[in-house]
């Protein structure tokens, strides 16, 4: 297995650059494994697709306005920094963009009207590539508002007029860098709407970094490095979890965020409450301990998570299922479209 194996080729134009209005309104691909055949549908429809008892699991995170600008002490030469992960009270490690950002190197962070604050940081070591560990002269978060914002993906080069619209409606507890994508395309009526005919809704938690996204560098994908990120899964969610899988219904994740969370929560076959970090790696070959189907987002080439899907659905069918999906006009990456595999 090598990296390239996870390659395939897409015109620009089918990056999407803004999301659906509304959210329920976005294609939905359907792919049913075990015969290769798919369907086209709207996502709205995705009723159609659940049986009574059936399991959705969400994942609640929600993203923090993460991208932040400073000026360095002296001199006021310009900062970009990028918060992953927070370390401790005022620690966080970040991407960074400016020169010669060197441990000790002192920060002034500004606000959104480019006006400098009170609040300063100071690069507390140098890490691999373009990351720092950066320690604030206060806790960070009470700033965001002020000072922080939305860190789009790369590709996505239109400004967005509405911050919610890169956040589920079901966003709780703050602490991601990006989206779990595949949940952007849920509304509330729509989740009434399943609840209603009997479709059960379960939530974990995954703090998202931005080492998801990145594509895999290496030529043997195994030996690519996959960045921790913070779990859980509360034990309400495992009883449910518990009682769909004792009543043979499906575990139907939302987002390879939730499947990782969810392969991360179990031990033998059963699923635990967990509370902490992961760095579960799925390449085609693991073999799936709880989900029996997911909804996700089309993948960005050499990405881990194109290869978690393929790890899922197998990995020729999937890249067939993404020419598919460019021959009829699909929108990919994170404002696209969906797909369910069943």
């Amino acid at each position: 297995m090598q990296t390239s194996d996870f390659d395939y080729d897409l015109p620009p134009k089918y990056i999407a650059q803004h999301p659906v209005e509304p959210r329920d309104a976005s294609r939905l691909l359907v792919l049913h494994r075990p015969s290769g055949l798919i369907e086209h549908t709207i996502f709205r429809n995705l009723g159609d697709y659940l049986e009574p008892g059936d399991l959705l699991v969400l994942n609640q995170t929600r993203v923090i306005p993460a991208r932040l600008f400073a000026s360095k002490l002296p001199g006021g030469g310009k900062v970009e920094l990028l918060l992953l992960s927070k370390r401790d009270e005022l620690s966080w490690e970040s991407l960074v963009g400016g020169k010669r950002l060197i441990s000790g190197k002192r920060l002034l962070v500004i606000n959104k009207a480019g006006e400098p604050t009170g609040l300063q940081a100071e690069v507390a070591a140098v890490l691999d590539g373009s990351r720092r560990l950066i320690h604030f002269s206060d806790p960070v978060e009470k700033y965001l508002p002020e000072i922080g914002h939305v860190p789009l993906p790369p590709y996505i080069h239109a400004p967005i007029d509405d911050p919610e619209r890169y956040q589920t409606v079901y966003a709780r507890p703050a602490g991601s860098a990006a989206a779990p994508t595949a949940g952007l395309h849920f509304t509330t009526g729509l989740l009434e709407q399943l609840s209603s005919q009997g479709v059960g809704i379960a939530t974990v938690t995954l703090h998202v970094g931005l080492d998801t996204f990145a594509p895999v560098t290496e030529e043997d994908p195994s030996q690519h490095q996959i960045h921790t990120e913070w779990c859980e899964v509360t034990h309400e969610t495992v009883l449910q979890i518990h009682q769909a899988q004792q009543s043979g219904k499906r575990i139907i994740a939302v987002g390879t965020t939730s499947v990782r969370t969810l392969e991360t929560a179990v031990t033998g076959g059963v699923v635990h409450s967990v509370s902490g970090p992961t760095s579960v790696y799925i390449l085609p070959g693991y073999r799936f301990q709880v989900v029996d189907a997911m909804i996700t987002n089309f993948h960005l080439p050499r990405s881990t998570l194109l290869m978690l899907v393929s790890a899922f659905a197998g990995r020729e069918k999937m890249l067939a299922t993404y020419e598919t999906a460019i021959r009829e006009g699909y929108r990919f990456y994170s404002f696209g479209d969906a797909m369910l595999i069943l």
